[in-house]
Protein backbone atom coordinates (compact mmCIF):
# COMPACT_ATOMS: atom_id res chain seq x y z
CA UNK A 1 0.00 0.00 0.00
CA UNK A 2 1.28 3.46 -0.90
CA UNK A 3 -0.19 6.85 0.17
CA UNK A 4 -1.28 8.95 -2.66
CA UNK A 5 -2.42 12.48 -2.66
CA UNK A 6 -5.96 13.40 -3.11
CA UNK A 7 -7.81 16.64 -4.23
CA UNK A 8 -8.35 18.83 -1.09
CA UNK A 9 -12.16 17.74 -0.01
CA UNK A 10 -14.74 19.81 0.60
CA UNK A 11 -16.38 19.35 4.35
CA UNK A 12 -19.28 17.39 2.90
CA UNK A 13 -16.45 14.94 1.19
CA UNK A 14 -14.64 14.33 4.15
CA UNK A 15 -16.46 11.77 5.73
CA UNK A 16 -16.75 9.58 2.68
CA UNK A 17 -13.18 9.65 1.73
CA UNK A 18 -12.08 8.43 4.94
CA UNK A 19 -14.92 5.46 4.65
CA UNK A 20 -13.23 5.13 1.53
CA UNK A 21 -9.67 4.76 3.28
CA UNK A 22 -10.90 2.56 5.91
CA UNK A 23 -12.36 -0.24 3.41
CA UNK A 24 -9.48 0.10 1.09
CA UNK A 25 -7.03 -0.88 4.09
CA UNK A 26 -9.55 -3.77 4.58
CA UNK A 27 -10.75 -2.58 8.08
CA UNK A 28 -14.05 -2.57 9.72
CA UNK A 29 -16.04 0.12 9.37
CA UNK A 30 -16.46 0.81 13.37
CA UNK A 31 -16.22 3.80 14.86
CA UNK A 32 -12.93 3.48 16.71
CA UNK A 33 -11.35 2.69 13.10
CA UNK A 34 -12.98 6.09 11.78
CA UNK A 35 -11.82 8.00 14.46
CA UNK A 36 -8.01 6.38 14.08
CA UNK A 37 -8.08 7.25 10.08
CA UNK A 38 -9.42 10.64 10.73
CA UNK A 39 -6.57 11.85 12.90
CA UNK A 40 -4.22 9.94 10.45
CA UNK A 41 -6.20 11.51 7.34
CA UNK A 42 -6.27 15.13 8.31
CA UNK A 43 -2.36 14.88 8.94
CA UNK A 44 -2.09 16.38 12.37
CA UNK A 45 -0.36 13.65 13.79
CA UNK A 46 2.62 12.67 10.82
CA UNK A 47 4.20 9.65 13.04
CA UNK A 48 0.66 7.88 13.21
CA UNK A 49 0.18 8.23 9.32
CA UNK A 50 3.17 6.59 8.76
CA UNK A 51 2.62 4.10 10.99
CA UNK A 52 -1.13 3.20 9.56
CA UNK A 53 0.59 3.29 6.37
CA UNK A 54 2.86 0.70 7.35
CA UNK A 55 -0.15 -2.40 8.35
CA UNK A 56 -0.43 -2.35 4.83
CA UNK A 57 -3.80 -4.08 3.75
CA UNK A 58 -6.06 -6.33 5.74
CA UNK A 59 -4.32 -4.77 9.15
CA UNK A 60 -5.78 -6.99 12.04
CA UNK A 61 -8.12 -5.47 14.49
CA UNK A 62 -5.62 -5.48 17.26
CA UNK A 63 -3.05 -3.99 15.39
CA UNK A 64 -5.34 -1.04 14.42
CA UNK A 65 -6.45 -1.14 18.28
CA UNK A 66 -2.51 -0.76 19.02
CA UNK A 67 -1.95 1.84 17.49
CA UNK A 68 -4.88 3.47 18.60
CA UNK A 69 -4.17 3.36 21.94
CA UNK A 70 -0.37 4.71 21.24
CA UNK A 71 -1.54 7.59 19.64
CA UNK A 72 -4.34 8.24 20.58
CA UNK A 73 -4.75 7.08 24.32
CA UNK A 74 -6.74 3.89 25.26
CA UNK A 75 -9.66 5.58 27.06
CA UNK A 76 -10.69 7.89 24.18
CA UNK A 77 -10.96 4.53 21.60
CA UNK A 78 -12.99 2.74 23.86
CA UNK A 79 -15.26 5.67 25.39
CA UNK A 80 -17.84 5.78 22.93
CA UNK A 81 -18.63 2.20 23.09
CA UNK A 82 -18.48 1.83 26.59
CA UNK A 83 -20.88 4.49 26.30
CA UNK A 84 -22.90 3.36 23.80
CA UNK A 85 -23.09 0.16 26.04
CA UNK A 86 -24.11 1.95 28.75
CA UNK A 87 -26.89 4.09 27.54
CA UNK A 88 -28.44 0.79 25.84
CA UNK A 89 -28.61 -0.58 29.28
CA UNK A 90 -30.39 2.48 31.24
CA UNK A 91 -32.85 2.75 28.10
CA UNK A 92 -33.74 -0.81 28.23
CA UNK A 93 -34.20 -0.43 31.72
CA UNK A 94 -36.96 2.62 31.59
CA UNK A 95 -38.64 0.98 28.89
CA UNK A 96 -39.46 -2.32 31.07
CA UNK A 97 -40.43 0.25 33.79
CA UNK A 98 -42.89 2.35 31.35
CA UNK A 99 -44.14 -1.61 30.26
CA UNK A 100 -44.88 -2.56 33.98
CA UNK A 101 -46.21 1.20 34.60
CA UNK A 102 -48.22 0.70 31.46
CA UNK A 103 -49.57 -2.45 32.75
CA UNK A 104 -50.11 -0.97 36.41
CA UNK A 105 -52.36 1.53 35.10
CA UNK A 106 -54.22 -0.62 32.34
CA UNK A 107 -55.03 -3.14 35.61
CA UNK A 108 -56.71 0.03 37.56
CA UNK A 109 -58.42 0.95 34.43
CA UNK A 110 -59.99 -2.35 34.54
CA UNK A 111 -60.66 -2.72 37.98
CA UNK A 112 -62.64 0.59 37.99
CA UNK A 113 -64.54 -0.31 34.89
CA UNK A 114 -65.94 -3.63 36.19
CA UNK A 115 -66.56 -1.96 39.50
CA UNK A 116 -68.68 0.60 37.90
CA UNK A 117 -70.44 -2.01 36.31
CA UNK A 118 -71.35 -3.53 39.59
CA UNK A 119 -72.26 -0.51 41.04
CA UNK A 120 -74.66 0.10 38.18
CA UNK A 121 -76.58 -3.19 37.85
CA UNK A 122 -79.84 -2.69 39.77
CA UNK A 123 -79.81 -6.40 40.67
CA UNK A 124 -76.57 -6.02 42.71
CA UNK A 125 -77.18 -2.80 44.46
CA UNK A 126 -76.71 -3.08 47.79
CA UNK A 127 -74.77 -0.98 50.98
CA UNK A 128 -72.45 -4.14 51.42
CA UNK A 129 -71.46 -3.85 47.22
CA UNK A 130 -70.76 0.12 47.98
CA UNK A 131 -68.69 -0.65 50.49
CA UNK A 132 -66.63 -3.52 49.20
CA UNK A 133 -65.92 -1.74 45.63
CA UNK A 134 -65.06 1.50 47.95
CA UNK A 135 -62.34 -0.65 49.89
CA UNK A 136 -61.42 -2.29 46.58
CA UNK A 137 -60.91 0.73 45.15
CA UNK A 138 -59.38 2.70 47.81
CA UNK A 139 -56.47 -0.61 47.94
CA UNK A 140 -55.92 0.03 44.03
CA UNK A 141 -55.87 3.63 43.88
CA UNK A 142 -52.88 3.27 46.97
CA UNK A 143 -51.22 0.43 45.66
CA UNK A 144 -51.20 2.38 41.66
CA UNK A 145 -49.88 5.38 43.39
CA UNK A 146 -47.42 3.37 45.30
CA UNK A 147 -46.48 1.80 42.53
CA UNK A 148 -46.09 4.90 40.62
CA UNK A 149 -44.19 6.75 43.36
CA UNK A 150 -41.53 3.84 43.08
CA UNK A 151 -41.27 4.42 39.34
CA UNK A 152 -40.50 7.89 39.04
CA UNK A 153 -37.79 7.56 42.03
CA UNK A 154 -36.29 4.44 39.59
CA UNK A 155 -36.76 6.77 36.28
CA UNK A 156 -34.89 9.74 38.14
CA UNK A 157 -32.49 7.38 39.03
CA UNK A 158 -31.48 6.40 35.55
CA UNK A 159 -31.87 10.07 34.37
CA UNK A 160 -29.28 10.06 36.50
CA UNK A 161 -27.02 8.17 35.39
CA UNK A 162 -27.91 8.73 31.55
CA UNK A 163 -27.12 12.30 32.63
CA UNK A 164 -23.67 11.24 34.28
CA UNK A 165 -23.05 9.05 30.63
CA UNK A 166 -24.07 11.97 28.90
CA UNK A 167 -21.30 14.13 31.04
CA UNK A 168 -18.47 11.75 30.08
CA UNK A 169 -19.57 11.55 26.47
CA UNK A 170 -19.12 15.90 26.61
CA UNK A 171 -16.06 15.46 28.33
CA UNK A 172 -14.44 13.06 25.77
CA UNK A 173 -15.86 15.28 22.97
CA UNK A 174 -13.44 17.75 24.59
CA UNK A 175 -10.56 16.07 25.07
CA UNK A 176 -11.06 14.67 21.23
CA UNK A 177 -11.65 17.82 19.89
CA UNK A 178 -8.48 19.20 21.59
CA UNK A 179 -4.71 18.94 20.07
CA UNK A 180 -2.47 17.49 23.13
CA UNK A 181 0.53 19.86 22.23
CA UNK A 182 -0.95 23.42 21.89
CA UNK A 183 -4.14 22.69 23.66
CA UNK A 184 -6.45 24.77 21.00
CA UNK A 185 -8.70 23.09 18.96
CA UNK A 186 -7.86 20.35 16.79
CA UNK A 187 -8.47 19.54 12.74
CA UNK A 188 -11.85 17.66 13.91
CA UNK A 189 -13.31 20.26 16.27
CA UNK A 190 -12.02 22.73 13.28
CA UNK A 191 -14.21 20.75 10.32
CA UNK A 192 -17.32 20.81 12.76
CA UNK A 193 -17.21 24.95 12.92
CA UNK A 194 -16.20 25.51 9.89
CA UNK A 195 -18.85 23.38 8.39
CA UNK A 196 -21.32 25.29 10.78
CA UNK A 197 -20.78 28.81 9.41
CA UNK A 198 -23.54 28.22 6.93
CA UNK A 199 -25.68 26.86 9.12
CA UNK A 200 -27.28 30.23 9.91
CA UNK A 201 -28.00 32.48 6.29
CA UNK A 202 -26.99 35.82 8.51
CA UNK A 203 -23.74 34.34 10.09
CA UNK A 204 -21.13 34.40 6.87
CA UNK A 205 -21.90 38.72 6.53
CA UNK A 206 -19.38 39.52 9.27
CA UNK A 207 -17.31 36.05 9.42
CA UNK A 208 -13.94 35.34 8.15
CA UNK A 209 -11.63 32.47 8.44
CA UNK A 210 -7.89 33.60 8.89
CA UNK A 211 -5.18 30.32 8.11
CA UNK A 212 -1.90 30.97 9.49
CA UNK A 213 1.22 29.09 9.36
CA UNK A 214 4.70 29.26 10.83
CA UNK A 215 7.46 30.55 8.28
CA UNK A 216 10.30 28.46 7.88
CA UNK A 217 9.20 25.72 10.55
CA UNK A 218 10.82 22.84 8.73
CA UNK A 219 14.49 24.71 9.59
CA UNK A 220 13.31 24.91 13.47
CA UNK A 221 12.94 21.70 13.39
CA UNK A 222 16.37 20.69 10.85
CA UNK A 223 18.23 23.21 13.07
CA UNK A 224 16.86 22.22 17.02
CA UNK A 225 15.19 19.16 16.64
CA UNK A 226 11.71 18.10 16.72
CA UNK A 227 11.25 18.37 20.97
CA UNK A 228 12.37 22.49 20.61
CA UNK A 229 10.18 22.49 17.69
CA UNK A 230 7.39 21.52 19.88
CA UNK A 231 8.05 24.39 22.00
CA UNK A 232 7.67 26.63 19.57
CA UNK A 233 4.49 25.89 18.15
CA UNK A 234 3.16 25.90 21.93
CA UNK A 235 4.21 29.32 22.31
CA UNK A 236 2.83 30.55 18.69
CA UNK A 237 -0.62 28.75 20.11
CA UNK A 238 -0.47 30.85 23.34
CA UNK A 239 0.57 34.00 21.72
CA UNK A 240 -2.44 33.69 19.18
CA UNK A 241 -4.67 32.84 21.70
CA UNK A 242 -3.82 35.63 24.04
CA UNK A 243 -4.29 38.21 21.09
CA UNK A 244 -7.53 37.19 20.00
CA UNK A 245 -10.89 37.66 22.10
CA UNK A 246 -11.90 34.69 24.50
CA UNK A 247 -14.98 33.95 22.15
CA UNK A 248 -12.63 33.75 18.84
CA UNK A 249 -12.19 30.39 18.03
CA UNK A 250 -8.44 28.55 17.29
CA UNK A 251 -7.15 25.85 15.85
CA UNK A 252 -4.31 23.43 15.11
CA UNK A 253 -5.38 22.44 11.73
CA UNK A 254 -1.68 20.78 11.30
CA UNK A 255 1.98 20.63 11.99
CA UNK A 256 2.59 24.06 12.05
CA UNK A 257 -0.93 25.49 10.60
CA UNK A 258 -3.13 27.12 12.23
CA UNK A 259 -7.13 28.20 11.73
CA UNK A 260 -8.75 31.48 13.56
CA UNK A 261 -12.66 31.99 13.22
CA UNK A 262 -13.41 35.37 13.66
CA UNK A 263 -17.12 36.04 13.82
CA UNK A 264 -19.03 39.74 13.73
CA UNK A 265 -15.94 41.97 12.25
CA UNK A 266 -15.87 43.56 9.46
CA UNK A 267 -12.45 42.77 7.06
CA UNK A 268 -10.77 45.93 7.88
CA UNK A 269 -11.18 45.14 11.65
CA UNK A 270 -10.19 41.55 11.13
CA UNK A 271 -7.02 42.71 9.20
CA UNK A 272 -6.16 44.30 12.75
CA UNK A 273 -6.82 41.19 14.38
CA UNK A 274 -4.32 39.08 12.01
CA UNK A 275 -1.67 42.24 12.63
CA UNK A 276 -2.22 41.95 16.31
CA UNK A 277 -1.21 38.61 16.57
CA UNK A 278 1.90 38.64 13.48
CA UNK A 279 3.22 41.50 15.72
CA UNK A 280 2.70 39.71 19.08
CA UNK A 281 4.58 36.92 17.52
CA UNK A 282 7.58 38.95 15.52
CA UNK A 283 8.72 40.61 18.55
CA UNK A 284 8.20 37.33 20.88
CA UNK A 285 11.88 36.51 22.23
CA UNK A 286 12.03 32.50 21.41
CA UNK A 287 15.62 31.93 23.76
CA UNK A 288 16.44 29.02 25.76
CA UNK A 289 16.79 30.06 29.54
CA UNK A 290 19.53 27.70 30.48
CA UNK A 291 21.75 27.79 27.54
CA UNK A 292 20.89 31.29 25.75
CA UNK A 293 20.73 29.95 22.40
CA UNK A 294 18.12 31.96 20.24
CA UNK A 295 15.56 30.02 18.24
CA UNK A 296 14.21 33.12 16.79
CA UNK A 297 13.21 35.55 15.23
CA UNK A 298 9.79 33.27 14.56
CA UNK A 299 7.34 34.89 12.37
CA UNK A 300 4.16 33.94 10.60
CA UNK A 301 2.13 34.38 7.87
CA UNK A 302 -1.50 34.83 7.45
CA UNK A 303 -4.50 34.85 4.99
CA UNK A 304 -8.27 35.25 5.66
CA UNK A 305 -11.57 35.37 3.22
CA UNK A 306 -14.83 36.81 4.64
CA UNK A 307 -17.60 34.00 4.53
CA UNK A 308 -19.63 36.25 2.33
CA UNK A 309 -17.28 35.64 -0.76
CA UNK A 310 -17.99 32.17 -0.59
CA UNK A 311 -20.68 29.87 -1.31
CA UNK A 312 -19.93 27.13 1.20
CA UNK A 313 -16.83 26.18 3.81
CA UNK A 314 -14.60 24.37 1.35
CA UNK A 315 -15.08 27.35 -1.06
CA UNK A 316 -13.94 29.57 1.94
CA UNK A 317 -10.96 27.11 2.79
CA UNK A 318 -9.86 27.21 -0.47
CA UNK A 319 -10.40 31.41 -0.73
CA UNK A 320 -8.55 31.65 2.60
CA UNK A 321 -5.90 29.38 1.59
CA UNK A 322 -5.15 30.86 -1.38
CA UNK A 323 -4.71 34.08 0.47
CA UNK A 324 -2.15 32.48 3.01
CA UNK A 325 -0.16 30.77 -0.62
CA UNK A 326 0.23 34.62 -1.58
CA UNK A 327 1.43 35.90 1.70
CA UNK A 328 4.20 33.10 1.71
CA UNK A 329 5.06 33.49 -1.46
CA UNK A 330 5.42 37.42 -1.33
CA UNK A 331 7.69 37.38 1.13
CA UNK A 332 6.22 35.52 4.79
CA UNK A 333 5.56 37.91 7.77
CA UNK A 334 2.81 39.21 6.69
CA UNK A 335 -1.19 39.20 6.30
CA UNK A 336 -2.96 38.88 2.81
CA UNK A 337 -6.97 39.32 2.69
CA UNK A 338 -8.19 37.50 -0.68
CA UNK A 339 -8.92 38.76 -3.97
CA UNK A 340 -10.32 37.02 -7.21
CA UNK A 341 -7.00 37.12 -8.78
CA UNK A 342 -5.39 34.84 -6.49
CA UNK A 343 -7.11 32.25 -8.00
CA UNK A 344 -4.58 32.37 -11.21
CA UNK A 345 -1.44 31.63 -9.16
CA UNK A 346 -2.58 29.49 -6.58
CA UNK A 347 -2.01 25.62 -6.74
CA UNK A 348 -4.09 23.84 -4.40
CA UNK A 349 -2.59 21.47 -1.55
CA UNK A 350 -3.60 17.61 -1.63
CA UNK A 351 -4.20 16.02 1.80
CA UNK A 352 -3.05 12.43 2.28
CA UNK A 353 -5.44 9.66 1.60
CA UNK A 354 -4.40 5.62 1.96
CA UNK A 355 -5.33 3.56 -1.44
CA UNK A 356 -4.16 0.18 -2.56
Amino acid sequence: MTMVAAPRAQSGDLMAQILYAVRSMGAAPIPRNYQLFYEAYVGSNPELSRELAALGNRPSQEQLDELASRHLGSDQVNVIEKAHDKLLTELDTVLKLLKQEQASLESYSRLLGETAVRINSKSNFSSDLIRNAISLLSEATGDTISHGEKTVGTMAERSQEMDQVRRELDEYKRIANTDSLTRLANRRAFDERLAAIYDDPAAPELTALVLADVDNFKKINDNYGHPVGDKILATVASVIRSNVRKEVFVARTGGEEFAIIVQGNTPEEVLIICERVRRALETRAFRNSRSGVNYGPVTISLGYSMAAQSADAGELYAKSDAALYHAKNSGRNRTVIYEDNMKKEYVSKSWLIYKK
